[in-house]
């Protein structure tokens, strides 16, 4: 029987980012997921200059064999309405490729792996946790995203109560040809909202490669949305005409309305598991790393006593980081058409779009440095 001082179920940014202050503090780590990396993982994928702070990145080294497109400005809009661009002198984002990121932040923990192993087997016993009758462990954090086996653990009732944003996208490379006829340029992001304002469309050029979704909460047929959206750049010319992607499906919970148990004896979540992407923009990877390394930090503290109550201060982390969890929906009882017209007036709003939409809700650059 194996056996380490904490497990961590999920290699992603949430998991990566635990893993690594933990073998930084000296402990015996194991990172288990189900898949082999690098992995294909589905996200827009860019990342603010907050975030390469919080993993002290090595810009030079990343970028030398990884797509790392600055990002300067976005086009943003109503779907079938007009856009409006807005540009910065600097760049304020930058363009990645999850599959690449991953596989970066995984490899640099310096954790013991064990990829393409899924969970099949969690028994509690007097030791702690016996998994997959092969590893035995005190603390397993689970990071392995919205269908996470932990969170299933602690109750999650995935597919069924939750609220989720589901959302459907594709990224592939260009061929020189398709490079030229895409009017969607590297650098400027767009963003396409659904006029019932219940969620939004994206088309990102990150060198060569190309990523286009949607996503909608709570939304059951979202494939004919993701259609609609695919036709509807077609015809305004921003993607190459006939360009037919495979699109693949994902989940998560935006914050406010995510419900799920966060930490139990022996157990905590973090990132996607918790339910903890932007409720605004439905952005994950920065408040998949900040729970990361609060949740580093929360065991650390608790100096290997791992109760509910010894792992209760992760709670507080949480929420004094991200506010307290909400369900009221300010345009719920707003009329369709009233949303629609109230949707294409902000968004033909510069100030608007710039210092709420982009600043405050993608960019999040009001949000102090995560300080533990």
């Amino acid at each position: 029987m194996d056996r380490c001082d904490v497990l961590i179920v999920g290699g992603g940014p949430a998991g990566s980012s635990c893993a690594r202050a933990l073998r930084q503090a000296g402990l015996d780590v194991v990172v288990m997921d189900k898949a082999a990396f690098p992995r294909d993982k589905t996200c827009a994928g860019w990342i603010t200059p907050a975030v390469i702070e919080l993993l002290a990145l090595d810009i030079e080294d990343y970028r030398q064999q990884r797509v790392f497109q600055p990002i300067s400005g976005f086009r943003t809009g109503v779907m079938d309405g007009p856009a409006l661009e807005t540009r910065h002198d600097h760049a304020v984002s930058y363009g990645i490729r999850r599959c690449e990121f991953d596989t970066y932040l995984l490899q640099r923990t310096d954790a013991r792996l064990r990829t393409a192993e899924p969970l099949t087997q969690l028994v509690r016993d007097a030791d702690g946790w016996r998994v997959n009758a092969s590893l035995q462990t005190p603390l397993i954090v689970g990071a392995g995203g919205h269908f996470c086996p932990v969170a299933r653990r602690l109750g999650a009732d995935v597919g069924q109560s939750e609220l989720a944003v589901r959302a459907q996208e594709s990224e592939f490379e260009l061929d020189p040809a398709q490079r030229a006829a895409c009017r969607c340029q590297p650098g400027m992001p767009e963003l396409y909202f659904c006029k019932d304002l219940k969620g939004y469309g994206w088309c990102m050029r990150k060198g060569d490669f190309l990523n286009i979704g949607l996503g909608r909460e709570g939304e059951p047929a979202l494939a004919q949305h993701v259609t609609a959206f695919r036709e509807f750049l077609g015809a305004a010319g921003r993607i190459p005409a006939g360009l037919q992607p495979r699109f693949k499906g994902h989940a998560y919970l935006l914050y406010r309305h995510a419900r799920r148990t966060l930490l139990d004896d022996g157990v905590l979540l973090a990132g996607d598991a918790a339910g903890l992407a932007c409720t605004e923009s439905g952005e994950g990877i920065r408040p998949a790393i900040e729970s990361g390394l609060m949740a580093a930090a929360t065991i650390l503290q608790a100096q290997g006593r791992y109760t509910r109550a010894d792992l209760e201060p992760y709670r507080a982390r949480l929420q004094a980081r991200f506010g307290p969890r909400e369900a009221r929906d300010w345009s719920a009882w707003l009329p369709q058409p009233v949303k629609s017209r109230l949707a294409t007036g902000l968004m033909g709003n510069r100030w608007f779009v710039q210092h709420v939409l982009l600043e405050r809700w993608f960019l999040h650059t009001q949000q102090p440095s995560l300080r533990i």
